[in-house]
């Protein structure tokens, strides 16, 4: 793991709001505290399990995984920020956990409150693996940044019990989770462990998926359920139609495919195993081909919080989970990990600086679930479009995005690098230092930029002595010109590149420096012919961030502009809106609605106004007057 110090002015300020609004906010919602909102009972949950409280237990099945994410938070926020009372909190909150575990290592308040006779009888649907999992990593995370055991050893304890309750042998369950997750979080405990049992496991877990005689048809029948949640969904839900080798299209439950996906990679990596690398590939190719916006969120259908069908990807009804595009750039880092490929870390890239942040208001205090790219406000009450919100929520009955959007923001560091025994691959832009070992010694890495909104990038080179490793570059996919100095010495681009990676290799001393150009023109992107909904329009995008049009800058009706193809665009930074955005202006022209008079219908040529648009980052949107907001714009 690759230790990274922030020093970027865009991230910062989000690992800021994240350290001192959205961890505060979310223990207080732990811990039932937030006025006019939900009680999660989560922390209340583990003292009842703990025998320390008496009471029923209060939340979703995974309630537990709320407390897990926080902690994950928190364990990254520790790394970046230290800070004892909030270590001292989160200490006595791993001891609540292990008060609450039982004494064959089981943990889990839902089972042990409410039905401690039917553990492990429902994995299909209720979240037991999946909780595990998000306990695993909060664990693990904790452990790499304090150096402290106890957590870790609570969730070894759990992770060998499990283990002794699942697998092919006799007398085991021969089962996997209807919500993938666990099986990333054993890969992560097997890094730190060494314990091959625990990779084993999380093998086990996916090669069993999707064969016949069907686990959850068993599990079903032994239980009695006729659950017709299940059948009107079907395997495909769970992504448990066919065994995961054979699977050419992402579909089902959008967060636990990419969760899965996520593993299956880290599984190709450490066992070599080629048929899981074909399967990661193909399934990378048909999601980001076929079945993700422009700003990587996933999952188009509400019904099912899923994935539709190829380029089905209505803007007004997206469902786009935030934490499906979080599990993306999850995924993306571990393709990424298996090869060093520009276009996973381009996935990983769009979504962070769009389909993530996005969930978040600038302040912290309220979140999207959904993220579409086209808001009405009136037509959000319409029953095909209630889970549409016009405005960020203070808190969810299923809270899984703000939390994990929190550990995200606070790891955001780790997916800046890579590196093997002589190459550095740097995979991200954002001012930052770093010490890595290369050819057995330290190397220091200063990386200085303005990005996303300025064009160049910085990076110092400070060997202890002078040695000749590689600094391997990614070029963007949207840069076109890309431009680059090693000393001041002009080196061309396309001759050191390959797979979108400029590859330097050299004698480094200290004080060499890398500068980078990477010109950001406003670009008009287009989709697909076969994405039916964007026919006849673009959206704007400057480098990494795509833009849309709000009605607090544009009024109502946002749908009437047209921009004409010969418009240009001035860009302009400015310093005062939300919290600092390059903003972009350019003509355009609005049907006169006031020409129709009374008529619905009519066969005369529309009256046109001039007008100029203003267009901020998506991710921003939302965050000044409630209104309409719109992605896509018409062409003429």
């Amino acid at each position: 793991m690759i230790k990274v110090q922030m020093k970027d002015r865009f991230w910062n300020k989000y690992m800021e709001v994240v350290r001192k609004e959205v961890i505060p906010y979310q223990w207080n919602a732990l811990n039932d505290r937030l006025p006019d909102t939900e009680p999660s009972h989560a922390i209340e949950n583990l003292k009842i399990a703990a025998g320390e409280a008496r009471g029923e237990f209060y939340g979703m099945v995974f309630q537990d995984s709320d407390v897990a994410k926080w902690l994950e938070a928190v364990a990254f926020s520790l790394e970046n920020h230290p800070d004892q009372a909030l270590e001292e909190t989160a200490d006595e909150l791993i001891d609540l956990l292990g008060r609450a575990q039982q004494e064959d290592g089981y943990l889990n308040t839902y089972y042990t409150i409410k039905a401690p006779e039917q553990r492990w009888t429902n994995v299909r649907d209720n979240h037991e693996l999946y909780c595990a999992g998000h306990l695993i990593e909060a664990a693990v995370a904790y452990y790499q940044v304090t150096g402290k055991r106890k957590f870790l050893d609570i969730m070894c304890n759990y992770t060998d019990y499990i283990d002794t309750v699942f697998g092919n042998e006799e007398g085991k369950i021969r089962g996997y989770p209807g919500h993938q997750e666990i099986e990333l979080a054993l890969v992560k405990l097997f890094d730190v462990t060494g314990n091959e049992r625990y990779l084993e496991l999380s093998k086990y877990f996916i090669d069993q998926r999707g064969q016949n005689p069907h686990y959850f048809d068993m599990e079903r029948e032994k239980r009695g359920d006729t659950n017709p949640f299940f059948y009107h969904h079907g395997y495909e839900y769970h992504q448990a139609h066919e065994p995961v080798r054979d699977q050419e299209k992402a579909v089902g439950h959008s967060v636990r495919a990419i969760y899965m996906y996520a593993a299956m990679a880290d599984l190709a990596l450490k066992t070599n195993d080629d048929s899981l690398r074909k399967a990661c590939e193909r399934l990378w190719d048909n999601l980001t081909k076929k079945q993700m916006y422009i700003t990587a969120g996933v999952g188009s259908s509400e019904f099912g919080e899923a994935f539709s069908f190829d380029y089905d990807l209505p803007n007004d009804t997206a469902y786009t989970e935030t934490c499906a595009s979080i599990a993306l750039v999850f995924w993306a880092k571990r393709m990424l990990d298996l090869e060093t490929n520009s276009k996973y870390a381009d996935v990983m890239e769009r979504a962070l600086y769009n389909g993530t942040i996005s969930g978040m208001d600038l302040d912290g205090k309220k979140f999207f679930y959904v993220n579409p790219l086209e808001v009405w406000p009136k037509a959000c009450t319409r029953h095909d479009k209630r889970h549409v919100k016009p405005v960020r929520q203070p808190w969810f009955t299923c809270a899984c995005c703000p939390p994990n959007l929190a550990r995200l923001i606070s790891s955001i560091g780790h997916y800046m690098y890579s590196k093997d025994d002589n190459q550095l691959f740097v995979h991200l832009y954002a001012g930052n230092q770093t010490d890595v070992e290369l050819n057995g010694q330290m190397v220091n890495i200063i990386q200085t930029t303005e990005y996303p909104w300025d064009e160049k990038v910085t990076l110092s080179i400070n060997p202890e002595t002078a040695d000749s490793f590689t600094i391997a570059l990614r070029i963007p996919g949207w840069c076109k010109q890309p431009e680059l100095w090693v000393n001041g010495e002009r080196i061309h681009v396309g001759i050191v590149s390959k797979d979108g990676y400029a590859y330097i290799q050299r004698t480094w001393e200290k004080g060499d420096h890398i500068e980078l150009l990477f010109p950001m023109p406003v670009r008009r992107m287009k989709s697909h012919p076969s994405v039916r909904v964007n026919a006849g329009k673009v959206a704007l995008q400057r480098g990494p961030v795509v833009y849309c049009l709000e009605e607090v800058d544009n009024g109502k009706n946002l749908s009437n502009i047209y921009l004409p193809k010969a418009s240009r665009f001035d860009v302009t930074f400015d310093k005062d809106l939300l919290e600092g955005v390059v903003t972009i202006k350019g003509d355009a022209v609005r049907i006169d609605p006031n020409a129709w008079e009374d008529n619905l219908y009519a066969s005369n040529d529309d009256e046109q106004i001039l007008v100029e648009i203003k267009a901020i980052p998506y991710y921003a949107w939302c965050n000044r007057s409630p209104g309409e907001m719109l992605v896509w714009i018409n062409e003429v």
